[in-house]
């Protein structure tokens, strides 16, 4: 019986948690949004046990904000903090490109086309939800691509806060030249050159493109700051 309660209270904290990190990086839930427990058992139709569990381990993603004796906050975007971001992205990103030809990359390389593939439906569908979790999945398994664990949940857990920067980059006119439709072909393209430069073991390729592919990324959100 214990048992069965342990896995339906963890269940139920993974839904409170999926919905809520949708809400937050779809902006449902709004930067600086005061997150109010009962507010949430009411809205999502879930216990406060689970609710309080999914806001804690959104914390630990830095998703949302814990401040004492007021609860949970959405994680505010700001210039420090997204300049940070975009710094562990190069930093951790780049590590792997040193270390993608170690071992065998096949098996990455497939869920990395998978999810590549995925992306390319979902601009079909102009799925701005589907072209985040795709690329999400991507770039995870560009990170197993080191064979490192900590690299891999580092990368995890940076590209979390990210995903809320991915839905404004891909759902919204950013201020930029490049057009929407335009941006989901270089995506796609750079996608593919990341994959090329691990299957020809070109160390030097990959980390251009990697690095290229963040500075398009962290252009359009500069633009949309400035827009």
């Amino acid at each position: 019986m214990k048992t069965m309660t342990k896995n339906k209270n963890r269940k139920q904290s993974l839904v409170a948690y999926e919905k809520i990190y949708r809400k937050i990086i779809t902006f449902e839930y709004k930067p600086g949004q005061y997150l109010e427990e009962k507010q949430l058992m009411d809205n999502l139709g879930i216990g406060r046990t689970p609710i309080r569990e999914a806001l804690l381990r959104l914390s630990t993603e830095l998703l949302v904000q814990s401040q004492p004796q007021k609860g949970f906050i959405v994680q505010p975007i700001t210039l420090r903090n997204t300049k940070s971001l975009f710094e562990a992205l190069k930093i951790f990103e780049s590590g792997i490109a040193v270390l993608a030809f170690r071992e065998d990359a096949t098996h990455c390389l497939s869920l990395m086309e998978k999810a590549n593939k995925a992306f390319k439906k979902a601009t079909e569908r102009a799925d701005v939800l589907g072209l985040v979790e795709a690329n999400h999945e991507f770039h995870v398994n560009l990170a197993r691509c080191s064979h490192n664990e900590y690299l891999v949940r580092g990368v995890r857990e940076i590209r979390y806060m990210a995903n809320r920067l991915s839905y404004l980059s891909y759902g919204r006119d950013t201020g930029s030249k490049v057009s929407l439709r335009e941006h989901y072909s270089s995506v796609i393209r750079q996608h593919e050159g990341i994959m090329g430069a691990i299957t020809e073991k070109d160390e030097t390729r990959l980390k251009e493109v990697i690095l290229e592919h963040i500075r398009v990324f962290q252009q359009r959100i500069i633009d949309y700051m400035a827009s």
